[in-house]
C-alpha cells in the first residue's frame, strides 16, 4: 500500500495518489490536502492518478470531493494521469468526472492553472 504524497511547488500543490486508494486513506488524503490549503496560499492542486489502474465510483467521488475541497479554499483542482483504459472504463460505467477538471499531463495542468515551471540551466 502506497502513501499519499503532497508537495508544494510555487503556487501549486502536487498530490500523488497511490495505486490503491483504500477507505482508510481517503480521510488522510482529504485532511492532508485541506490542511495544506489552509496553511499555504496556492492557486492550484494537481492530483496525479497515474498509479491508479482502476477508478471506480468510490474513488471518482473521492477525487471529486477533493477537488471541491480545493475550490472551497479558492484553488482549482486538476486531475492528471488518467490512463486510456481507465477513461474507457469510466465512460462504460457511466461515472461522471465532469465536476473535476482534467488534463492530459502535468504540463497541460499547469497551463490550465496559468502556472509555469521555470528551469535554470
Amino acid at each position: 500500500m502506497g502513501s499519499i504524497s503532497v508537495m508544494k511547488l510555487g503556487d501549486c500543490l502536487f498530490v500523488s495518489v497511490p495505486e490503491e486508494l483504500r477507505d482508510s486513506q481517503v480521510r488522510d488524503l482529504q485532511e492532508t490536502v485541506s490542511g495544506r490549503l489552509s496553511q499555504d496560499a496556492v492557486r492550484g492542486v494537481v492530483i496525479d492518478v497515474s498509479a491508479l489502474s482502476i477508478i471506480d465510483s468510490f474513488v471518482a467521488r473521492v477525487l471529486g470531493d477533493t477537488a471541491a475541497i480545493a475550490r472551497s479554499f479558492g484553488a482549482r483542482g486538476v486531475l492528471v494521469g488518467v490512463r486510456p483504459a481507465v477513461a474507457t472504463t469510466l465512460v462504460d460505467l457511466g461515472i461522471d468526472l465532469s465536476a473535476v477538471e482534467t488534463a492530459l499531463n502535468l504540463e497541460r495542468a499547469l497551463e490550465k492553472l496559468h502556472l509555469k515551471v521555470i528551469s535554470v540551466s
